[in-house]
């Protein structure tokens, strides 16, 4: 928005709350609000916070901040009361005007200039997937609904619907919206943009899916496996380079039409695949999806209709549509952190020219050991702890985090890692204190 349009329509009286959001090293929309009377000091200077107790942001010694609203990142969004709340997606800066170098919003930002200056427009678009449940404690799948389902039409049916409406009227464009293959799991893929833009679209449908659910008296969650024995949720990142309109990921004459930048990209993400799980999939419970025959990728290896790949190449009509897929992360990833790391693990293959391996079309789950090994097919990290490791060990993700954030964000890992190491589970209770 234009700082004239928001005034005007602070003047029209139909603005309730004026919130000011950004995320914190985990992905979790922080934020306050503030008085109409002083979103022109907003815009103009930013608005003081303590990030003293925002996790992984600053040190206790650097707990003055800024928050500064980005107008590009503008949502009004409609309450039941006819009344509006005014959401702005914010930078953080220090006192001096320095950004905050800890800020993932940042950190993506920093690396969208790289790409621009190497003549890159990096667009994302997401597969966001989800579970609905009656409330939190009543947590299993019932619905008896399979993938793209119609009938039986039910609640939760309504639920999603509505918030394509909401999302699609505050400008967060939604292609898609449906049932997903578990019972209970629905799936709402937004519009290709560029990646600043989709990571605060991510945050801000996150938050609209549940607290829409709660209004209908349901419970939305974006935990990556609820429930034991089904296909968990992912978000599928699709993702592409513009320059002046043009894809810059499509050649005619070439295998799947992808140009050589295209190639040198996806060899990139699969090389580093490995070293940046920890990011696009940061929970513990995230290695509960990430096993073999539930459709979520766990081998190293792309291809195009092979869905039990890494990687693979959708099928387009348009040059424009040209794109790779990223099938690894899940939603309760940190967009900001999973879109700079996709990116800078792409960058990378461009600048070394590397060059992918040759497709694999065949259904990996079944594959033989030995024919994977032939193939020379490596796995993704099996537990958040295998990850941290390869992500510990990991140049380029030093780089693109900088020292003070790397440490920060190993040491948070390590220490959810542990927490949950010394729990006694309820699966342990019924198999081991019999014996």
């Amino acid at each position: 928005m234009e700082r004239s349009e928001v005034h005007s329509l602070l003047d029209s009286g139909e603005i309730k709350i004026v919130r000011l959001w950004f995320t914190d090293i985990l992905g979790r929309v922080k934020g306050f609000s503030i008085a109409p009377d002083e979103v022109e000091r907003a815009i103009e200077e930013g608005i003081n916070f303590d990030g003293s107790s925002i996790e992984g942001l600053v040190r206790i010694e650097e707990s003055d901040l800024t928050a500064k609203p980005d107008l590009n990142s503008t949502y009004i969004i409609p309450d039941e009361d006819g009344m509006k709340s005014l959401i702005f997606i914010c930078d953080i800066y220090y006192p001096n005007g320095k950004p905050v170098e800890s800020s993932p919003r940042y950190m993506l930002k920093k690396t969208l200039e790289k790409a621009e200056k190497m003549g890159f427009r990096y667009f994302t678009g997401a597969e966001l997937e989800l579970f609905y449940f009656p409330d939190k404690e009543n947590i299993r799948a019932r619905d008896t609904k399979g993938y793209f389902d119609v009938v039986p039409y039910d609640n939760y049916d309504g639920i999603s619907e509505e918030i394509v409406k909401i999302l699609n009227r505050i400008g967060v464009t939604v292609e898609m919206v449906h049932h997903e293959v578990s019972e209970n799991q629905h799936e709402i893929d937004l519009r290709y943009e560029e990646a600043i833009k989709m990571a605060d679209h991510i945050q801000v449908a996150r938050y609209l899916v549940k607290e829409t659910a709660r209004k209908r008296g349901a419970y939305a969650t974006f935990m990556p496996k609820p429930v034991f024995g089904i296909n968990g949720s992912g978000l599928h990142i699709h993702q592409s380079f513009f320059s002046n309109g043009k894809n810059l990921f499509y050649k005619e004459d070439e295998n799947y039409h992808l140009s050589e930048i295209a190639k040198q990209y996806t060899a990139g993400l699969l090389k580093y695949s490995k070293e940046i799980t920890s990011v696009t999939n940061q929970w513990v419970n995230s290695y509960k999806r990430l096993v073999p025959g539930f459709e979520a990728p766990v081998y190293v290896s792309w291809g195009r209709q092979n869905r039990t790949a890494l990687l693979r190449v959708p099928s387009f009509k348009r040059s424009t549509s040209c794109r790779v897929e990223y099938r690894v992360p899940d939603p309760g990833t940190n967009p900001y952190l999973c879109f700079t790391v996709l990116l800078g693990a792409g960058l990378k293959g461009i600048e070394d020219k590397l060059t992918p391996p040759e497709p694999i079309e065949e259904d990996i789950y079944t594959m033989s050991l030995e024919r994977k090994k032939s193939l020379n097919i490596e796995v993704l990290p099996d537990s958040l702890y295998a990850a941290i490791i390869e992500t510990e060990k990991s140049k380029l993700v030093r780089e693109l985090f900088g020292d003070t954030f790397f440490k920060k964000y190993i040491q948070n890992k390590k220490a959810e890692w542990e927490n949950y190491r010394i729990q006694v589970t309820d699966y342990e209770i019924e198999k081991y204190l019999s014996l």
